[in-house]
């Protein structure tokens, strides 16, 4: 492809991510609280729990599912695009599972089946980046993956602050804005690069690379399941005098400026790991900030100084999260079963809908957050060195 169609195509994959991200964010964050609020009152913590660990065991296995599907019709002369179709289809018909859900179980059981509907687009769209995004362009196509959180969490906060929007209505705007963004990745041919139809590389040195990357992103993402889950709960230990609603439209606004401020970082950062071929320097510093933020929150005593210390760690987890997944993409040994390895690397962002949730049961209270958020410092700032001992490819 021509540099013109390049960056056209690099926007059109960013929309179909920002897609993605709004199909998933705006519930998890936000409606689903509300939910299980409605449907569960007092014992809301435990059915939040148990649908971020059935939703990421059926993440965990559907994203590797769909993945090697799609490899499959890609061997047999297809593409990945038919799946994401019928993921959004089934994206859709689960919103209005969970719209209906008048009980625990009902919700936990739509939640399961969202997570695979979700993960059926999921997967084979992070393979096509893989498949159609030359190696040189990936550092800048992470940092614009970036514009996905805010675009997604600003919905989130739009549709909580209309006061006229019911339950219903916010559920139905979701999977219809969703499709709308995926809509213009499906409706253009696919053009495989150069570096996809290179022969497998069999070296034991990659293979070693690609596991530490693995364990490094699995340590960062446990602060960032923990965070996405229960934040809502976290600004409400240190404010327990704001009302839940009143909280729930602070949350999502603090989501939106928190994802919005890394935006021009992690371009910068990955057009500058593009120009001179090194991304690990930048892994480091953005673990080391990210770290720092947590430690803020733990010491937080106010509203305000929370949300700045959230800010500060999701600058951090961003710039990391986006930079590492334009290296770990480099690192994937085999063309043929890339949807496959890409779904097996997916499990640093599901299992720890596993750990995390386990962590904060064991470590917070309604009242108290600290002792986790410290916890969760260490994994990060470890998940960063981590890093270091990955070999640097150009």
């Amino acid at each position: 492809m021509t540099g013109r169609r390049v960056t056209l195509f690099l926007g059109i994959v960013a929309l179909a991510h920002a897609g993605g991200v709004i199909g998933y964010l705006p519930l998890l964050t936000m409606l689903l609280p509300i939910k299980a609020q409605a449907v569960a009152g007092d014992a809301r913590l435990g059915v939040i729990t148990a649908a971020v660990i059935g939703g990421a065991v059926a993440a965990s296995l559907s994203n590797i599912l769909f993945g090697w599907l799609s490899d499959r019709s890609v061997a047999r002369g297809g593409g990945r695009r038919g799946w994401m179709a019928g993921g959004i289809v089934a994206t859709a018909l689960c919103y209005i599972a969970i719209a209906q859900a008048a009980s625990s179980m009902a919700l936990l059981l739509a939640i399961v089946a969202f997570q695979v509907a979700i993960n059926a687009m999921l997967a084979p769209l992070f393979a096509i980046m893989a498949d159609e995004i030359p190696d040189e362009r990936r550092g800048v196509a992470g940092g614009l993956l970036a514009l996905a959180n805010p675009v997604a969490s600003a919905l989130s906060a739009t549709l909580i602050g209309i006061g006229l929007l019911g339950e219903g209505a916010r559920l139905a705007i979701i999977p219809l804005i969703s499709a709308a963004c995926v809509a213009p990745l499906l409706a253009i041919r696919g053009q495989r690069t150069a570096h996809t139809m290179a022969a497998p590389v069999a070296e034991t040195r990659l293979e070693r690379d690609l596991a530490l990357a693995w364990i490094a992103r699995l340590l960062v993402q446990i602060a960032g399941n923990v965070l996405f889950v229960y934040l809502f709960y976290y600004l409400i230990s240190i404010a327990p005098a704001v009302p839940a609603t009143d909280m729930a439209s602070s949350a999502a606004t603090l989501l939106t400026v928190a994802y919005i401020m890394p935006l021009p970082i992690a371009l910068l950062a990955g057009r500058l790991s593009d120009r001179i071929g090194r991304r690990k320097p930048f892994l480091l510093g953005a673990a080391i900030v990210s770290a720092a933020g947590l430690t803020g929150m733990a010491l937080a005593d106010r509203f305000a100084t929370a949300a700045t210390a959230f800010m500060v760690y999701e600058v951090g987890s961003a710039v990391f999260l986006v930079l590492h997944a334009a290296f770990a993409m480099q690192l994937l040994p085999d063309p043929r079963h890339r949807g496959r390895d890409l779904g097996l690397l997916n499990l640093t962002n599901t299992l720890p809908g596993l750990l995390g949730p386990i962590l904060t049961w064991l470590l917070a209270t309604p009242q108290d957050f600290d002792a986790v958020m410290l916890l969760l410092a260490v994994l990060t700032l470890t998940g960063g060195v981590v890093m270091l001992g990955v070999r640097q490819y150009r």
